[in-house]
Order: C-alpha cells, then sequence, then structure tokens
C-alpha cells in the first residue's frame, strides 16, 4: 500500500498517473491503427476499387483514438488540480521537485524519492525539511561525553514512568548528538530508567563517566509529523499563539492533511520553536519553503512536558537546524 507525505501528494500522484496510463493507451493504439493504413495503399495501387473498399479499414480506426482523447478529459490536468487544491503548481520550485519524481512504464508514479519508507512525492518531492523533521521507529545508541563544566546540557522529566528530555541547551554535548525534546531515555549507562523519578534520573547523568554516557533512546513518542504546503498566498491554513494551534481555515493544506487545534508546535521543519515569539515562529514558518512539515504534540502533554521550566531555561533551547 503507498504512503504520502500529505493529500497533495497522494492526489497529484493520482493525476500522473491516470494521465501517463491514458498517454500510455493512446500511444499503443496510434501503433496499431497506423499499419492498417499502410497495407491500404499497396493495394490501391492494383485495383481503384479494392482501394475503395479499404479506405474505411483506416476511417473505422480514427474514432479509437478520438474516443481516447476524450476519456482524457475525465481527469483534471495539474493545472485544474492546483486550483482546487490552491497551490500554485506552475511554480519554480514545485515544477523542479515534481520532475524528481519518476513514472514507471506501467503509469504508476515509482517510489523510493524519500528514506521514509517508501513515500510516493510528487509535490513534496525530496524535501529536507521533511527529512529533518522524520521520527523514526525503533530505538538508538547515543554517546555523551561531559563538557569542560562538567554538563551535558540536558533536562530530564518522569512523564507515566518513561523519562523524557525536556530541555536540550543550545551548543551542549546533548544537542551535537542529535539529542530532541520529546525523546524518550529507555536506558542510562545500562540501567533501565522505567519508574525513575526525575530526581533520580538527573541524579544518574551526574554520577555518570565524563568521558563516556551511553544513552538507548525512542524518538519523540508523543509527537507527530504533518506535511503541509502553502498556497499561493503563502499560506497553509493555521492560527497559533504562543506556540499553540487555535484555529484551523477551512479548505486549506492545514485542514487537508488533518492538523488539530489543541496541539502545541514543537518544530517546523526539524527546527525547534519552543520558546519562541509569536513572532519569531511567523518569521521560521515564513522561511519554510513551499512545503513545511509541523511536529506537534497534544496540549495536556506538551504543558506537563514543559511544567516547571522558568522563561529563563526554555529560552536556553537549542533552535538550531538539525543535520540529516
Amino acid at each position: 500500500m503507498a504512503l504520502y507525505p500529505s493529500l497533495e501528494d497522494l492526489q497529484v500522484s493520482k493525476v500522473i498517473e491516470a494521465q501517463s496510463t491514458i498517454a500510455a493507451k493512446m500511444a499503443s493504439v496510434a501503433i496499431e491503427a497506423t499499419p492498417v493504413a499502410i497495407e491500404a495503399t499497396p493495394v490501391a495501387i492494383e485495383a481503384t476499387p479494392v482501394a475503395i473498399e479499404a479506405t474505411p479499414v483506416a476511417i473505422e480506426a480514427t474514432p479509437v483514438a478520438i474516443e481516447a482523447t476524450a476519456e482524457n478529459a475525465l481527469y483534471p490536468d495539474l493545472q485544474e488540480l492546483g486550483d482546487y487544491m490552491g497551490l500554485d503548481l506552475n511554480s519554480e520550485k514545485l515544477q523542479e521537485d515534481m520532475s524528481l519524481v519518476p513514472v514507471t512504464d506501467s503509469g504508476q508514479v515509482a517510489g523510493g524519492q524519500s528514506t521514509l519508507g517508501n513515500m510516493m512525492a510528487p509535490v513534496t518531492g525530496n524535501n529536507m525539511g521533511l527529512h529533518r523533521a522524520e521520527i523514526k521507529a525503533g530505538v538508538r545508541e547515543v554517546t555523551l561525553c561531559k563538557d569542560q563544566d562538567r554538563k551535558v546540557g540536558l533536562r530530564l522529566r518522569s512523564i507515566d514512568r518513561g523519562i523524557f528530555v525536556q530541555l536540550v541547551q543550545a551548543n551542549s554535548p546533548a544537542s551535537l548528538v542529535g539529542l530532541r525534546f520529546g525523546d524518550q531515555i529507555l536506558q542510562l549507562d545500562g540501567k533501565l530508567c522505567t519508574g525513575w523519578s526525575t530526581d533520580k534520573a538527573h541524579k544518574a547523568l551526574k554520577q555518570a563517566p565524563d568521558d563516556k554516557i551511553l544513552l538507548i533512546v525512542r524518538d519523540r513518542p508523543f509527537q507527530r509529523t504533518i506535511t503541509m504546503h502553502k498556497n499561493s498566498n503563502g499560506h497553509v491554513g493555521f492560527i497559533q499563539k504562543r506556540g499553540k494551534i487555535t484555529s484551523i481555515v477551512k479548505d486549506s493544506s492545514a485542514a487537508r492533511n488533518g492538523l488539530l487545534t489543541g496541539h502545541n508546535i514543537c518544530e517546523i521543519n526539524g527546527q525547534n520553536v519552543i520558546g519562541l515569539k509569536d513572532s519569531q515562529i511567523m518569521e521560521v514558518l515564513a522561511m519554510a519553503g513551499i512545503t513545511v512539515t509541523l511536529t506537534v504534540m497534544p496540549k495536556a502533554v506538551y504543558e506537563h512536558m514543559v511544567k516547571r521550566m522558568s522563561s529563563g531555561l526554555v529560552s536556553r533551547m537549542d533552535h538550531s537546524t538539525p543535520e540529516v
């Protein structure tokens, strides 16, 4: 079963497949019809009456191609689809992304354009923001070293008997190894963290050796990503206040792709925006390009996660753009 980063990708993919299939059928009909006309020509040279009889054969082949052309009208072209979705499918960036997506001989849009499984992404293309925001399945091993002050730049919090990353400070050892807000710490130096309190987790970090701290991490289990596309006015269709989504615009990309109110924005194209002012968040959105991938978390979980964090501490959050 095919997967797509967004609803727009799915719809455009279907149109490309339909048009490719029709083009293949028309090419096949044209190839089959051509020999009939050619065979009729030698007969016309030998005897005029036979040519008269052979003429309708060539005429009968013509409606087949006409019918195939009429069938094409049943499917909207990409520009009509763009008008429906509010996208500018003639934009240079979208044309560049769509040109990266191959179509097989059978008319199917080929997968494998993203390392995110085998997603088909004719609109999103090989978008870097989608890759930066990816929440990987499974668990990974991370090795930390303390800095000259014997710190790792990491603040943890206990939620539902699990230990989670509450804060990653900018330019810290934790940020350099790719730890992110919301990651779950499963093990710390071989010890299971299940059932630990916040204080016990911080104590274990403090007592860990300076040169090597081994963590087993699961990527952000409370978060999910939603990929959307800006319309011709540069909007994806939601309103946020203090990082919380308060409204969804009707018939927008945000509405089509299932963005919900009552969720907090954690990342935009993989860049952490927690603690930023509304104007700063809007600036990041404006600079995000046509395709925007939001990483969101339910409001109740988010508020529990950042509980007891002062604004001064939140301001030290790592807001750099992660490497892929």
